[in-house]
């Protein structure tokens, strides 16, 4: 079975040095990357199956790096991060291909779920795709 890879984007050293002993645990292949450039660049060039993006980041939004990657990886499941509940946000998030917005301080379980659900129901759409 091919490693899953997981892009991890956050510029807070902790929660992604958190996020990827978590994940890597777990058996995932984790991208780092600190702002949207970084983020952008990856998942170009990397097969990934599911995006951990935060909101704000120091050179763009959350939603203009959702905005530029879904034009390349048109399925790729995103899930928001943000300390901040702003609902337009969130609505903003969704309606530009994000599946789930969580707020932190998150519950690491949830994530955990939530994450091995999105890249199930993705593989199976790539499946789907491809018969």
């Amino acid at each position: 079975m091919k490693v899953k890879e997981l892009l991890i984007v956050d510029d807070n050293r902790g929660i992604r040095m958190l996020l990827e002993e978590v994940f890597s645990k777990d058996g995932y292949l984790v991208h780092l990357a600190t702002n949207g450039a970084e983020a952008i660049s990856i998942a170009e060039n990397k097969d990934i199956h599911c995006v951990l993006l935060d909101m704000k980041l120091p050179d763009m939004n959350g939603i203009e790096i959702l905005k530029t990657i879904v034009q390349f990886k048109k399925n790729l499941p995103f899930i928001m991060m943000s300390a901040y509940a702003e609902q337009d946000l969130i609505e903003k998030a969704k309606n530009n291909g994000a599946i789930h917005f969580i707020t932190k301080p998150f519950n690491i379980h949830e994530l955990k779920e939530l994450v091995s659900k999105f890249i199930k129901s993705h593989s199976e759409l790539r499946v789907n795709e491809i018969i």
